[in-house]
């Protein structure tokens, strides 16, 4: 009867395997959505990274998995500003169009507006494009690493994000109204 009752049901939905588990470590592909935990944990043995023959099985390993999600995050977001930096590099077609605006006392002041224009068919916007790829990519992975609600994994992915963000965005290009003036 017991035989019988484990070959009709399926597996539980809440079942976690933590490592060293009793599926023979072959893994039976039964390693979907019912095997993931689905809160936050602080788990070092057993955790799956990205691809299911990425297995974290020691405190060193998750060191590691951490300092290389941590760098991911952090050139993540240098990727994100370096592809503005680009952008801006290979914008043509610069026109600037000024219309006149009446000022709170009686004098006009001119409007300015910049605006470019980047070819589709040029080197620069091919670059852009598979930098996009790129970018969409890892985006995709570090947004996988904190769905596998490990607390360390989760860490890294903002530390990382926090200092790219300080190491590259003060190089994000501030814009200046060039119409602004003192009252």
């Amino acid at each position: 009867m017991n035989h019988d009752h484990a070959h009709h049901t399926m597996a539980p939905p809440t079942t976690h395997n933590h490592g060293g588990g009793s599926d023979g470590g072959g893994g039976g592909g039964d390693h979907s959505m019912s095997g993931m935990a689905m809160t936050f944990n602080l788990d070092y043995i057993g955790v799956e990274l990205l691809f299911s023959g990425l297995v974290i099985n020691s405190a060193g390993e998750m060191v590691a998995a951490c300092i290389g999600v941590f760098l991911l995050a952090a050139l993540y977001e240098g990727l994100k500003i370096g592809r503005e930096f680009l952008l801006r590099r290979s914008q043509v077609n610069v026109r600037y169009n000024s219309m006149p605006l009446p000022g709170s006392d009686g004098t006009v002041l001119m409007e300015t507006h910049k605006t470019v224009g980047q070819r589709m068919l040029s080197p620069a916007h091919f670059m852009q494009t598979l930098l996009h790829i790129v970018q969409v990519v890892v985006s995709y992975f570090l947004m996988l690493v904190f769905m596998t609600y490990n607390g360390y994994l989760c860490i890294a992915v903002a530390a990382g994000a926090g200092l790219g963000y300080f190491l590259f965005s003060w190089r994000k290009a501030v814009v200046v109204d060039i119409t602004e003036h003192c009252h």
